[in-house]
């Protein structure tokens, strides 16, 4: 099992120094809107990621004024104590340690505490571009497969340093492809693994998900989930010789694995131009489940689940056989925030289950 027990936030987005001690599988948070319902929950996915959810660059989540930041988490995973510490220096350097042990690489701590998390700007996935279904596909596989983080950081460096050469070549108008070459064959290896290991996960991946979107909605659809990529039909050193051309003119790589993407249907038509709000709702919290689900089985214990907002996006229905699974057929530890304490008290009182509230 694993569950958090208490976190201390020390400069931490709105927070001065706060801790917050867990005594419930079930914890509810509770407060109007602006007050750091989500900051606390993004200070846990801190301690799982060793990152911010919501931002990209670690200085955005410094309460204002401050020089740094300090999260301090106390977990049990398989009833063994871990103390997470997760400090922004001054400089701006980031340590991380885990039982007082720092980490030389901060990757190392992908997956060591399995954790997913569901937000409302992660409609995103089911109605934006492709980049936000491979970023969730990629946080997936990364938590269950530490090869496949250090293959992946490989292949968008060297895609990122692929990229300037080609646009140096042609500021420069060289014609020399041997530096090019070079490029093509370690984007390749590493690409290729990717796509494999994409393609054997998603096989078993995406029925889950259909499964998962009947029972949220309630009812069969005919929702059809396919994995897309330019390697189905070539290998990748084929691929990057059939672009070579037109990235050279573009000046950036446009084939590879950067370009895959998960194609939702229903009805035989594109998903999120046919579907309604609840339709896609559905889907993400789907997709949302399935991971959980994938991340349990693989780590034989439920990781934690982090739900930002969800009653607001949710009917009743919905909500309950959302509820009904995470918290009921699921012994993991769950935070779930809201705007109205009434609604958390009804909810899981209705479900008989102990629960912690939180308002802030």
């Amino acid at each position: 099992m694993l569950s958090l027990n208490n976190i201390s936030l020390t400069q931490f987005k709105n927070y001065q120094h706060q801790q917050f001690p867990f005594t419930e599988r079930i914890v509810g948070i509770c407060g109007p809107n602006g007050v750091g319902k989500t900051n606390l929950l993004d200070a846990i996915y801190y301690c799982c990621f060793t990152k911010s959810y919501f931002t990209r660059s670690d200085s955005q989540n410094m309460l204002h004024g401050a020089a740094g930041f300090r999260i301090e988490g106390h977990f049990s995973l398989q009833h063994d104590p871990l103390k997470v510490v997760c400090i922004l220096r001054e400089t701006g350097k980031k340590e991380f340690s885990v039982n007082d042990e720092p980490y030389e690489k901060l990757s190392t701590h992908i997956g060591k505490l399995p954790c997913v998390i569901i937000a409302p700007d992660d409609v995103q996935i089911i109605t934006g571009g492709s980049e936000e279904r491979r970023r969730m596909l990629d946080a997936l596989l990364c938590q269950l497969d530490a090869h496949y983080l250090q293959q992946l950081m490989d292949y968008n460096k060297v895609l990122q340093q692929r990229n300037g050469f080609l646009k140096s070549m042609a500021e420069k108008r060289m014609s020399d492809y041997s530096l090019l070459d070079v490029y093509d064959e370690q984007l390749a290896r590493y690409g290729t693994f990717i796509y494999q290991k994409r393609n054997q996960f998603l096989q078993a991946f995406l029925p889950r998900v259909s499964e998962f979107y009947t029972q949220i909605a309630g009812q069969s659809e005919p929702l059809t989930l396919t994995y897309e990529s330019q390697l189905h039909d070539c290998s990748f050193p084929q691929l990057l010789q059939r672009f070579r051309q037109k990235d050279c003119i573009v000046q950036r790589t446009t084939g590879g694995i950067h370009r895959d993407d998960i194609n939702t249907q229903l009805n035989n038509q594109p998903f999120k131009s046919l579907a309604s709000q609840g339709q896609r709702k559905s889907l993400l919290f789907a997709m949302k489940l399935a991971e959980f689900d994938t991340l349990k089985q693989a780590k034989q214990f439920p990781p934690l689940l982090l739900l930002d907002d969800v009653f607001e996006k949710l009917d009743a229905d919905r909500m309950h056989n959302l509820l009904d699974h995470v918290c009921m057929k699921n012994a993991g530890q769950v935070f779930i925030t809201d705007t109205h304490p009434e609604r958390i008290k009804l909810h899981f009182s209705n479900l008989g289950i102990p629960f912690q509230l939180i308002e802030l």
